[in-house]
């Protein structure tokens, strides 16, 4: 393996395992800050110093591991789910149907997706979990292009023009055929699609339609952290250097199974 993979593979590890157990990291609270202690430069206790109420500024990462992963697994989720029961039915069915469908997927891809986002949060609200379905909502245009030119290809096959011809049912040979064999690229666009999602994520919370305060979400805690910049730099730059870091490993890994199936 090679040391960037290997070293990207470690930093999603590392993060993963801050999402599901934080305790085993630190001992400090993600929430809770400790009176006299506002504002220290990193040091032997505080190993990435502490924000303005007191609360460890490492520990405010390690939890908020858990707001950004968890959410950017809803959002591909959210795509890769509704973008291939678009993708399937507009390649496998065609005609008038797949124009619909792709035209409708051509507007979703032209509008930006942030903005489009912005435009969902609207409709379904503020939060983590609204956050995360409005990012994976403008994913499913991207997902349901990739799977209808992966079901226009595996569609043309022999075996399933024979699965066809020897009696078996439309959406039964769709199912069991075409399908199966059109999803290994999806899926490794799907791993691509994570780093993305992290960011897109993290950007929101960022600008404050996500998780409220006092969660430890990694776009807001660079967002609290800017009015402090110049006196506190450490709480904007190590939630940021979390934030690339997730995205670079996670970016790394989906090319890499990107050009494995291929």
């Amino acid at each position: 393996m090679q040391p960037g993979l290997a070293l990207a593979w470690l930093v999603l590890a590392v993060v993963l395992a801050w999402a599901l157990a934080p305790g085993l990291f630190t001992g400090f609270s993600g929430v809770t800050g400790v009176p006299g202690n506002q504002l220290k430069a990193p040091g032997g206790v505080h190993w990435l110093g502490t924000d303005e109420i007191g609360r460890d500024v490492l520990a405010r990462i390690i939890h908020g591991a858990r707001y950004s992963l968890s959410g950017a697994f809803i959002a591909v989720g959210t795509g890769l789910v509704f973008g291939t029961l678009i993708g399937v039915s507009a390649g496998s069915v065609g005609g008038r149907t797949d124009a619909v469908l792709m035209r409708v997927v051509d507007i979703m891809l032209a509008i930006p997706s942030l903005l489009l986002a912005l435009s969902f949060i609207i409709i379904l609200g503020f939060g983590h979990v609204q956050v995360a379905l409005a990012v994976g909502i403008t994913s499913i245009a991207s997902f349901a292009r990739l799977v209808r030119s992966e079901v226009v290809t595996v569609r043309r096959a022999d075996y399933v023009e024979a699965a066809f011809g020897s009696g078996g049912r439309f959406w039964a040979v769709i199912w069991r055929h075409v399908l199966p064999n059109s999803l290994t690229m999806v899926l490794a666009y799907a791993a691509l699609q994570l780093g993305w999602a992290v960011l897109q994520i993290s950007t929101l919370g960022f600008l404050g339609y996500g998780a409220p305060p006092p969660t430890p979400e990694w776009g807001l805690l660079i967002a609290e952290g800017r009015n402090y910049m110049m006196t506190a730099w450490w709480l904007t730059v190590f939630p940021g250097l979390a934030v690339i870091a997730t995205v670079l490993a996670a970016n790394r890994i989906g090319r890499s199974v990107e050009r494995a199936v291929r």
